[in-house]
């Protein structure tokens, strides 16, 4: 009877073994195609992002001031004016503009300059 039991014991363990190691290949396949499916779903909705940037106008730009307008044109420049008065008349312009000279001081130093 010894011998009888022998060959269904090893009948049983190799059958053992066998479904056991059909069922772990089962189940790490199983767990390799659902990283596979979240790694394509994952992908997938980085492509539309990408896609939804790429179609999406840019933002505005911040607030930008603007430009200041052009300088106006002075009077004409006469013959008796020099380099050295337009320079002296552009200095007194900043000065009254900046506020350190009032508009009383700044109308005399220009007719000193232009010699009216």
């Amino acid at each position: 009877m010894l011998r009888r039991r022998r060959p269904l014991l090893r009948t049983a363990a190799v059958g053992g073994v066998a479904y056991a190691a059909g069922h772990h290949g089962a189940t790490k396949a199983a767990q390799q195609q659902q990283m596979d499916a979240q790694q394509s779903a994952q992908i997938e909705d980085l492509q539309q992002q990408q896609a939804m940037q790429q179609q999406a106008p840019p933002p505005p730009p911040a607030y930008q001031p603007p430009p200041p307008p052009p300088p106006q044109a002075g009077p004409a420049p006469s013959a008796g004016l020099t380099d050295e008065d337009f320079a002296q008349l552009k200095q007194l312009g900043q000065l009254h503009e900046s506020g350190v000279l009032t508009d009383t001081e700044f109308e005399a130093a220009k007719q000193k300059i232009l010699g009216i």
